[in-house]
């Protein structure tokens, strides 16, 4: 059986002796060159464009703008962001090369082009037979501009009657409202109400490749782009969307990636490489500098968040309520999904009666916010976990008795009054992280400036899209041989993105066809070979590409069966629907089922710096099976560094809508000496009866709740707790010297 074996990752060779081709390393004869002229401006109505200068740099082939855009829009949920922003003239685009079209007084794009409304907006795309001309001739193009007021924060769009983008009312993108029980009778009767503010900035996804990608017109005519991004047939929808073309001319292809975390979701490159060659015939390639990535693509939500939590003395929680707002920036991105699973966790995965929740996601200046790794769930769960900590302080009882009182079992009603799925694992998971812990004592420091301590935390994850999205994951196999299987091939389009999908695909596909995995040929991330699997994301591809593989490979097997040579499947895996909820009260399936995840973190505070090291972390995560257990360890313990960065290191800064970290200088992510001393990764394997093989998602569930372990810890160590992140040293030093001013 292939499953439950860690085979080496089958990409890991070419990885590691540089042999793997990345979207940067790709070459091709006649290739051209390409840069962006990027707004850096947070908002801005673009008078004109003026391209003359630029234009007689030699070596300049073509400078594109908004206005040679058929469709001026994209957007990976809704179509409100412009591709490149045009300069306008009484309402209508300003042309600015030779391909530019004309006018169409029913574009409905204009609505919302000729202003820039973040710093990283595209401008124009110049094309040239070199870097250097491409370059030179961006430096030239002068844009004069009317700067408008910029509105840096969601109390300022609350709080004014400017509205942003003309889509969004109010500059709210997104509402959720959840209503269940009577909650303000509960408080009123709650033994305890624990009653705070929490917040957190954005976070920068920094993968190690740039965005880069390679545009050519294939053998068969088709505009063709390379490049490293999440789900290619989106890709290839939205390209062709704003393009106007059939899809069936448009091709995308994903060689290696370097890292996603959710941020090649959206689009980067590609809108307008396949333009560039569309235009004019040639491959055309560009990659972004580290400056430019950190410009150009979007990052964590930040949010701020109002929570009250009421319970009874003998630790049961009766009544939870919590406002949270989240900063979307101009456009949708994935913002109101996000949203979803901010709502979903906000009030943890336990059984509360009575709840009310409302959030909102909100229109600003800042740089767009859309998925990183946790979707909402890290913001939710810091609010959660947080809470019960403080409720178990409160009462005096074991931080873990608590969660096991009220955490969620097969059935338990939920906020949204229906039950959780069958397969619910989540007191099994903290036990497994508490006697794993327990058996590890917290040793005392004798340095009198240190102080060390112990945090707990708890989360739930949703597998697969949500709130009524009509999941699905295809998967084609092709049976060759004459007396017996010789060889399969197994087609999907299912990204890797580092976290080793490729390889689990094979396990799973010797699995259904029980053959040998060097049977087994696959062919990957290319539209032109493969129906959608979806994207890699929302913890969903193991186990949708799991449902896809056995089905094809049951269908190929029976043609095999019947002697059909080659025997040929394509199968269509579709899970159980969820449903949207309802606007009023919440109710309603949105999440097809769960994963379950616990934590605890031992840290060590200097109380006169501020520096909180983390000494162990110890991860509990409930994977269903585990497909390549080495590869589930890797997920644990790079997610685990994600989470460490997000609670005590990244810290991201705008003002003004101006980002102030644009580099890896000023914007610090965790390295090797950040590492926590000692990370144990604990996997439980509690089969889900909806996944094919039991399985359930991993990637996203350790980090979720670092974060929150780590600001239990650091109470636990000084008596004070901190609402806010990051823990950088400045905000602990200045939160441990307030308490002892005000005590």
């Amino acid at each position: 059986m292939s499953l439950g074996f860690s085979l080496p990752r089958i990409d890991a060779r070419a990885k590691v002796i540089g042999a793997a081709d990345y979207p940067g390393d790709l070459h091709m004869d006649g290739m051209l060159h390409a840069r962006i002229l990027w707004s850096r401006r947070p908002h801005a109505r673009v008078l004109d464009i003026d391209l003359s200068a630029a234009r007689a740099v030699p070596g300049v082939v073509e400078i594109f703008t908004g206005a040679d855009m058929p469709r001026n829009e994209y957007g990976l949920v809704l179509f409100d962001s412009p591709v490149m922003v045009s300069a306008m003239r009484d309402g209508r685009r300003i042309s600015t090369s030779r391909f530019s079209l004309p006018h169409d007084p029913a574009d409905r794009t204009l609505a919302f082009d000729g202003i820039v409304r973040h710093v990283g907006e595209k401008l124009a795309l110049i094309v040239a037979e070199n870097e250097e001309s491409a370059t030179r001739a961006r430096d030239l193009i002068r844009v004069t501009w009317e700067d408008l007021p910029v509105l840096d924060s969601i109390s300022s769009a609350l709080g004014t009657d400017q509205q942003l983008h003309p889509h969004y009312e109010g500059n709210v993108i997104q509402r959720y409202r959840v209503r269940r029980g009577d909650v303000d009778a509960a408080f009123a009767a709650a033994d305890i109400v624990i009653e705070d503010d929490y917040s957190a900035g954005a976070q920068e996804h920094a993968y190690l490749q740039p965005e880069a990608g390679l545009s050519y017109i294939d053998e068969q005519g088709r505009i063709t782009i390379q490049v490293a991004g999440q789900w290619t047939h989106e890709d290839q929808e939205q390209i062709a969307h704003a393009l106007q073309l059939p899809l069936e001319q448009v091709r995308v292809i994903y060689p290696a990636i370097g890292g996603a975390f959710g941020g090649r979701e959206d689009m980067s490159v590609q809108i307008v490489l396949s333009l560039a060659t569309w235009r004019l015939g040639r491959p055309v390639k560009m990659i972004w500098s580290r400056e430019e990535s950190i410009l150009g693509h979007h990052k964590r939500h930040p949010f701020v968040a109002h929570a009250r939590l009421g319970a009874t003395r003998d630790g049961r929680i009766v009544a939870a309520q919590v406002t949270m707002h989240t900063d979307a920036g101009p456009y949708n991105y994935t913002s109101n999904k996000v949203l979803g699973n901010a709502t979903s966790t906000c009030t943890g995965p336990y059984d509360i009666p009575n709840v009310a929740i409302d959030t909102a996601a909100v229109v600003t200046n800042n740089p767009p916010s859309g998925a990183f790794r946790g979707f909402g769930a890290p913001q939710g769960l810091f609010v959660a976990e947080t809470q019960v900590n403080k409720l178990a302080v409160a009462l005096g009882m074991d931080p873990v008795e608590v969660r096991r009182i009220n955490g969620w079992r097969d059935g338990t009603i939920t906020a949204f009054a229906t039950p959780v799925p069958a397969g619910c694992s989540l007191v099994k998971t903290i036990d497994a992280c508490a006697a794993e812990t327990l058996a590890l004592p917290l040793s005392p420091t004798s340095a009198p400036e240190l102080r060390r301590g112990r945090g707990w935390a708890a989360g739930h994850k949703n597998i697969g899209f949500s709130f009524g999205f009509p999941e699905r994951s295809e998967a084609t196999i092709e049976l060759h041989g004459a007396a017996e299987i010789e060889r399969a091939v197994v087609s999907l389009a299912g990204a890797d993105c580092g976290q080793g999908a490729h390889t689990a695909f094979l396990q799973m596909a010797a699995a259904a066809l029980d053959l040998p995995l060097k049977k087994i040929q696959l062919q990957l991330s290319d539209t032109a070979t493969s129906g959608s699997s979806g994207s890699a994301s929302a913890s969903r591809l193991t186990y949708m590409t799991a449902g896809a593989i056995d089905g094809a490979a049951r269908e190929a097997l029976a043609a095999w069966g019947r002697e059909e040579r080659p025997a040929h499947a394509h199968f269509v895996y579709r899970p159980r629907r969820t449903t949207k909820i309802d606007p009023e009260t919440g109710a309603g399936d949105p999440n097809i089922t769960y994963a379950y995840v616990a934590e605890s973190a031992d840290v060590e505070v200097d109380i006169e710096t501020g520096h909180v090291r983390v000494l162990n972390l110890i991860c509990a995560d409930d994977v269903g099976r585990a497909v390549n257990p080495q590869q589930i360890i890797g997920q644990i313990e790079g997610a685990v560094v994600q989470g460490y960065g997000y609670a005590l290191l990244e810290n991201f800064v705008t003002t003004g809508g101006v980002i102030r970290t644009g580099h890896l200088s000023t914007y610090l992510i965790p390295s090797v000496l950040d590492v926590p001393e000692r990370m144990h990764s604990i996997i439980v394997e509690t089969p889900d009866p909806s996944g094919t093989y039991g399985i359930r998602g991993v990637a996203e569930l350790p980090l979720m709740i670092v974060a929150p372990a780590i600001v239990a810890a650091v109470y636990d160590a000084t008596g004070v707790w901190i609402n806010d992140l990051p823990l950088t040293p400045e905000r602990v030093a200045r939160a441990l010297r307030k308490d002892v001013t005000h005590s």
